[in-house]
Formats: C-alpha cells, sequence, structure tokens
C-alpha cells in the first residue's frame, strides 16, 4: 500500500520560512492529485495546496497562504514539497501529506477526497 512519509517540520520565528517534504512510496501513478493539509487542535484538517501530477502541475492554495506557500512535485522520486515563506502564528498547526489516486484535482478540495496520508508533522511560528 501506499506510504507516505512528512519531514522538515520544526519551529520557525516569524516572517521565516520552512519546507516540507513529502516521500511516496509504493506508488505508480501517473494521474493523481498530492495535497497539503494542517490542523489545530479542535479544528478540522483543512486543505493548504494541492498539486496535480499530469497535468502540466497545476497548483491550488488556499487563501491564507496564497503568495507565500508554493508547492512543487520531484517525479523523480515521488517527493513533494511545500515551500512556506513569510511565516506567521496562525501558520502553527500539524501538517499533513496526503494524495488522491486516478483523478486530478480542478480545485483546492477537501480531506475526504483524498486516499492517503502521512503521519502529520508540527511546525511552529513563534513571535
Amino acid at each position: 500500500q501506499v506510504q507516505l512519509v512528512e519531514s522538515g517540520g520544526g519551529s520557525v520565528q516569524a516572517g521565516g520560512s520552512l519546507t516540507l517534504s513529502c516521500v511516496a512510496s509504493d506508488w505508480s501513478y501517473s494521474q493523481n492529485c498530492m495535497g497539503w493539509f494542517r490542523q489545530t487542535p479542535g479544528n478540522e484538517r483543512e486543505a493548504v495546496a494541492h498539486i496535480n501530477i499530469g497535468n502540466n502541475n497545476r497548483t491550488f492554495y488556499d487563501r491564507s497562504v496564497r503568495g507565500r506557500f508554493t508547492i512543487s512535485k520531484d517525479h523523480t522520486k515521488n517527493a513533494m514539497s511545500l515551500q512556506m515563506n513569510s511565516l506567521t502564528p496562525e501558520d502553527t498547526a500539524t501538517y499533513y501529506c496526503a494524495a488522491r489516486n486516478g483523478f486530478w484535482c480542478n480545485y483546492l478540495i477537501t480531506k475526504a477526497l483524498f486516499d492517503y496520508w502521512g503521519q502529520g508533522i508540527q511546525v511552529t511560528v513563534s513571535t
């Protein structure tokens, strides 16, 4: 079964940058959507960014991160990254890597439509 493993989480001061990475194992899909979600205590897991695989790498971003975060895919090793710039304390959350098989994303979609998930990594932004 597909496994997703995140890395790169940690603590950073406001205004700083951090890069999250996700590596997929046992992955052979050529058409899919991968994404990053984040969750804070007591709240739903919400979409942050998606990227289509096999569809010109089209990307989608939540308004809260658009212009600050960049999602990208490394096709050579089934890896995905989220470059986070100009971080604020509101970005503090547990971040999850996710993948959806067989379908591209046409817009930012909810967690219910994704098939595989990583364990999650903590990102903490301090003032």
